[in-house]
């Protein structure tokens, strides 16, 4: 099944790619329903490349939820009339815990220019939880209007935070 997120964020595309691959960000937009801490030696790096990640997650930072990979890549697409999207491609998933029952996941995010400087943003997951996928999509649904919030919130500063 399909979550997704449509939304015109208040920052240029550039900015809204840097945070994309921002640890910072992900643990902020994740916030505060969940809280993610990094496995990896060394914690989290300053900005995610095309890599994998394994990260720990609680729910309100106390009920254990499980480990899940991070494993990222990126792609531009060119669209019609001469525009390109960049879309960065989450292939991980959970690894243990209670999360551990989606066995399918791919997360994208999506970014390019709205024509305005702005910057518009598709953010889709699919999951995959055998019966149990209605019963996910509900929680991964709510988590990401939660996400979407904090999104919208962030997206402002980022033109300074990431800037060139």
């Amino acid at each position: 099944m399909r979550v997704t997120l449509r939304l015109q964020l208040d920052c240029p595309p550039d900015a809204a790619w840097e945070a994309v691959h921002s640890p910072a960000v992900f643990r902020a937009v994740s916030g505060p329903l969940t809280r993610a801490a990094s496995l990896e030696p060394g914690g989290f790096p300053e900005r995610w490349a095309d890599e994998e990640h394994r990260v720990r997650l609680t729910l309100l930072g106390v009920v254990p939820m499980g480990s899940q990979l991070i494993r990222l890549s990126d792609e531009t697409v060119a669209l019609p009339g001469g525009s390109v999207e960049r879309v960065v491609h989450d292939r991980g998933g959970p690894l243990s815990g209670g999360m551990r029952v989606v066995r399918r996941w791919h997360h994208r995010m999506a970014v390019r220019d709205d024509g305005r400087g702005r910057t518009a943003f598709h953010d889709t997951l699919d999951i995959g939880a055998g019966i149990l996928t209605p019963v996910a999509w509900i929680g991964f649904w709510v988590f990401w209007q939660l996400r979407a919030r904090q999104l919208r919130r962030l997206a402002p500063g980022w033109a300074r935070r990431f800037a060139a």
